[in-house]
């Protein structure tokens, strides 16, 4: 049932508000397919259990080849799954408060290696962040 014009100019006031009040929020929401990694893990579960059915049968009949087709189906499944899923093609970075994009990279403060940084960068990235969310949620409070 189509939607009347008065109820089309609400919901366009209704999102111009959202955008106007919450940019971050409204991005989020205009985001497409941020339920497609569950979508991918289900697919990839039943691609699974497919082929271990096709292995257990090759291996029950003694065809060799089925339990190898078998095989490739479950593999094929789990390479599917972990695969880097597509980026969304929404706005990358920060939104500032009055709704422009900060696209500058994310990236810690204060770089280089010091007598208190450890050497293994991804652990030192996990902490970073870490810290970084802790200073934010401490400074909303």
């Amino acid at each position: 049932m189509p939607l009347s014009e008065y109820e089309q100019r609400v919901l366009e006031q209704m999102e111009r508000a959202l955008t106007s009040d919450d940019p971050r929020l409204a991005t989020t929401f205009q985001q497409t397919g941020r339920r497609r990694p569950v979508v991918r893990y289900v697919v990839a579960g039943v691609g699974l259990a497919v082929g271990l059915l096709v292995l257990v049968l090759g291996a029950a009949t003694g065809h060799t080849v089925v339990g190898v087709v078998g095989f490739v189906v479950m593999f094929a499944a789990v390479a599917w799954a972990f695969a880097a899923a597509p980026r969304s093609k929404g706005p990358q970075g920060t939104v500032r408060p009055d709704g422009s994009v900060d696209r500058r990279p994310q990236g810690r403060k204060g770089g280089g290696r010091g007598p208190n940084r450890t050497t293994t960068a991804s652990k030192d990235g996990f902490i970073a962040r870490l810290e970084e969310r802790w200073e934010r949620r401490r400074g909303q409070r």
